[in-house]
């Protein structure tokens, strides 16, 4: 049974270890005219272009990524009255949750996609680096270009091996463990500023409490502690891979807060401050993103009938709300001619039967 677990995840990595590894001889092509066929510079800039496609193809994805979570950060508000109202009954408070996730366009599952996707595509690059230490070709171009493998395998950059890890010491503490010292602490850095941007420059003041605010503040600590005892045990080269794609995500988060900032952030007052020194009007251009966004949304049955009623104008018709049996009251919706809408509540006679109304 585990045998079989085993040969399906091998079997759905496999294509992964094709993409790295024909990704890896690209670039590798690429940079041997000008630095060498195993010269460790060839090798480290074609993970860095590995990584450059890579957090290329998931640009939409992080953006999307980032607003989820910028709506999940405006919606807390509401989130927290909705707690104090229904606490009391979860059920309720279910539902009620899931309304408000619906009305707002919120899924909270759209902020760790990015992340999940980009897993995947580390733990082929890892096996692949991996097995070229040990001399195990990962991929069909590694299998099929042994010499390539061994270039890769027997790379250095600056006298520290790209394959080499800080643990174990195997010739003692040298260019291979000061290397991967700098970037378990460049990527852990890179990470910390990366997270205080988001919450000092990025957040509204009433999302930095309650439940969320806190475990936020906790993976601000906790990611560069799980950095710190993952990395000894990390080839360089997968490291390398690692601190430039954290490089990438700060970069590309400062450029989206600083041209998109949160409503009632640091940012946004910044923002405000930059267009109206251009001579443009802030919310003039927040009013056309709302309608922008509006559009963008399909519109439910309720929407859709409201907006019809609404276009219909005097010509519509008038709507008739009657109660079943047990109830009495009569309300007709009318539109006079000069476009007002009228509700008329009439108090109508409990419906009896027809032997009842003969007994009378």
């Amino acid at each position: 049974m585990e045998g079989g677990f085993r040969g399906v995840i091998s079997a759905m990595i496999q294509p992964l270890y094709w993409a790295v590894s024909g990704l890896l001889t690209l670039f590798h092509k690429l940079w041997t005219p000008v630095f060498g066929y195993d010269a460790g510079a060839t090798w480290v800039l074609s993970i860095i272009c590995l990584v450059i496609v890579i957090r290329t193809a998931l640009i939409p994805l992080f953006v999307k990524q980032i607003n989820a979570s910028r709506n999940m950060q405006l919606v807390q508000p509401r989130l927290r009255a909705l707690q104090e109202k229904y606490g009391h009954d979860r059920e309720r408070l279910g539902i009620e949750t899931q309304k408000l996730m619906q009305e707002e366009g919120v899924n909270p599952a759209a902020s760790c996609l990015p992340i999940l996707l980009q897993m995947p595509i580390f733990l082929a690059l890892f096996r692949v680096l991996d097995g070229a230490a040990r001399g195990i070709p990962r991929g069909s171009f590694f299998r099929n270009d042994r010499e390539l493998m061994h270039s890769l395998q027997h790379a250095d950059f600056f006298g520290a091996k790209l394959a080499g890890r800080f643990l174990p010491f195997t010739d003692g503490f040298g260019p291979t463990q000061m290397m991967s010292l700098v970037l378990i602490i460049g990527m852990t850095v890179v990470l910390f500023i990366t997270q205080l941007q988001l919450m000092r420059k990025n957040m509204p003041p009433e999302a930095l409490t309650g439940p969320m605010a806190q475990q936020q503040k906790m993976m601000l600590y906790i990611f560069p502690v799980f950095y710190a005892f993952t990395g000894v045990m990390i080839p360089i080269g997968v490291l390398l891979y690692w601190f430039v794609t954290n490089v990438w995500t700060l970069g590309q988060q400062y450029v989206l807060i600083h041209n998109n900032p949160t409503p009632n952030t640091p940012a946004h007052v910044d923002w405000q401050e930059r267009m109206r020194a251009k001579g443009l009007d802030p919310d003039e251009i927040e009013r056309k993103k709302r309608e922008k966004l509006r559009r963008g949304r399909r519109p439910s049955p309720t929407t859709t009938a409201t907006a019809t009623e609404a276009e219909g104008g005097a010509a519509a018709k008038p709507t008739v709300a009657r109660q079943n049996r047990s109830g009495a009251t009569r309300s007709t919706v009318r539109t006079d001619a000069t476009g007002t809408k009228q509700v008329v509540s009439r108090q109508q006679p409990v419906r009896q039967t027809r032997s009842a109304r003969k007994k009378k």
